[in-house]
């Protein structure tokens, strides 16, 4: 793989005020993202796992600038040639993301897309799937419309939605659910992104076609040179599609490493509590579960300290409680762990 990330996330927050009252000035926030930073390669998969409620969507959002972020920074790497062209500043060959505003923000648009959790809310139910696969071409104006109907006829062909010509003029009533998340990713795909966020592009789904989507998902990858940030709440379904996974607990990283170094060696309290609670198909075989207290704190003003210490079986006194809470560092191998006591 490159050492130059496609995607760099450094210290990028997202706080949202809680409205006190028409002309009462806001004091309270809930801290959906706190302080994440993350790289990801070319062609690699990263999958954020975690509860709901834990900021991995909010994470998402800011990606793609459908949200603009309360600090951080994100960096793109773009050509020098392509940044000339869409009026883009480079800093060492990124483009902050954070920063970018209009014609700019439009034209990076072109690079990064989103898969969105439910397909059917994520498409205009008036619009034909020619329409709603051809949209993102007709906003970046890219091709005549006898190229944008080849170019759609196409990507339908490539996510499994064959022949094109019987689905290109329905309507997304008319999908199965499985079709219309495949009509989700041509239409993502179709202006040639590097980056793709798919926010639990399967959970939506069946059991019985999760799979072909998934596996869709890989091999669209494989050909057109895709990164993905893989947002789930199911570990299962990030082994299979991820390289690295990071988990986040109340807007906060606090594990992230290569899929199989964390799944059979997890370090964090909250990683253990996750992986004992997945489901395993052999009834003989016995496994410690871990139980963890309570429920999810609330994310409105956090305190400073760790934010896992009220539910941690193994938590200090004094320790865990007293100071800040634990930086993201790397326990050798390139296995980050935000916790005092590892």
């Amino acid at each position: 793989m490159s050492f130059q990330p496609l995607v760099k996330v450094e210290g990028l927050k997202k706080y949202f005020p809680v409205s006190k009252g028409l002309f009462r000035k806001t004091h309270d926030y809930i801290h959906a993202v706190d302080d994440v930073s993350f790289s990801i390669q070319p062609r690699e998969s990263l999958g954020l796992v975690g509860e709901s409620g834990c900021g991995k969507t909010t994470t998402g959002k800011l990606l793609v600038r459908l949200l603009t972020p309360t600090a951080g920074r994100i960096f793109f790497r773009m050509e020098e040639e392509e940044a000339r062209e869409e009026g883009v500043r480079l800093e060492d060959g990124y483009v902050d993301v954070a920063t970018l505003k209009g014609r700019a923000l439009k034209n990076f648009r072109r690079h990064v897309q989103m898969i969105f959790q439910d397909p059917y809310e994520s498409m205009n139910p008036r619009l034909t799937i020619y329409d709603i696969v051809a949209e993102p071409m007709a906003v970046q104006g890219i091709g005549s419309v006898m190229e944008r109907e080849q170019r759609v006829a196409e990507m339908l062909q490539h996510v499994g939605l064959t022949p094109p010509e019987s689905f290109m003029f329905r309507y997304p009533h008319e999908l199965s659910g499985g079709q219309r998340q495949r009509v989700a990713i041509a239409r993502a795909l179709i202006i040639n992104p590097t980056f793709v966020i798919a926010d639990e592009p399967t959970s939506m789904l069946d059991v019985s076609v999760r799979t072909g989507v998934m596996q869709l998902m890989q091999d669209l990858a494989d050909r057109f040179g895709i990164s993905y940030l893989y947002i789930t709440h199911d570990l299962a379904v990030a082994r299979y599609m991820c390289d690295k996974i990071a988990v986040m607990y109340l807007g906060k990283i606090v594990e992230m490493a290569e899929t199989e170094e964390l799944l059979h060696h997890p370090l964090h309290p909250y990683t253990k509590a996750l992986l004992s609670a997945v489901p395993i198909p052999d009834p003989t075989y016995k496994r410690e579960v871990i139980e963890i207290r309570g429920s999810v704190s609330t994310p409105i003003n956090p305190p400073s300290y760790c934010r896992f210490y009220n539910r941690c079986p193994v938590a200090k006194e004094g320790l865990c409680n007293v100071q800040e809470h634990p930086p993201l560092e790397d326990k050798g191998g390139g296995h980050y762990v935000a916790c005092h006591l590892v």
